[in-house]
């Protein structure tokens, strides 16, 4: 995520050994190695690492990178990766999504179109019918 292309604006680090409580507003770029409690919002992409972890009603970014923990309702303007280290647990609201391998989640998702409208997986409004051994027979 971070030097892949060039970017506009700053990046706002928050090291391992920090814990940050309450909102936080972050114009340009996000990296959590530390805690975070609290809504966040930024204006720019946002990569939490291993040891990284953050938990409050919603995080709000515009790509989001997850090797650590998230325990929050997100909305990603762009794409939501979720490594093999990741573990999320809430609701997701993203343009696409990229999960790997060994991710953990735990939530309902919904991914966007270029028109901003949620777009969800149809219903099936007819269960299949089960079958048990002695029917077999």
């Amino acid at each position: 995520m971070f030097g892949r292309k060039k970017q506009s604006g700053s990046l706002t680090y928050l090291s391992a050994t920090s814990e940050f409580q309450g909102d936080i507003h972050v114009e340009g770029n996000l990296r959590v190695d530390g805690i975070v409690h609290g809504n966040v919002e930024v204006i720019g992409d946002m990569e939490v690492s291993q040891t990284g972890l953050v938990e409050g009603p919603e995080l709000r970014a515009r790509n989001i990178t997850v090797h650590g923990v998230i325990k929050s309702r997100i909305v990603a303007d762009g794409c939501l990766k979720l490594s093999s280290t990741a573990r999320l647990e809430g609701d997701v609201t993203a343009n696409s999504l990229d999960i790997e391998e060994g991710a953990s989640y735990s939530g309902y998702i919904a991914t966007t179109n270029t028109g901003g409208g949620a777009q969800s997986l149809p219903s099936s409004s007819k269960l299949p019918e089960l079958i048990g051994r002695d029917e077999l027979k």
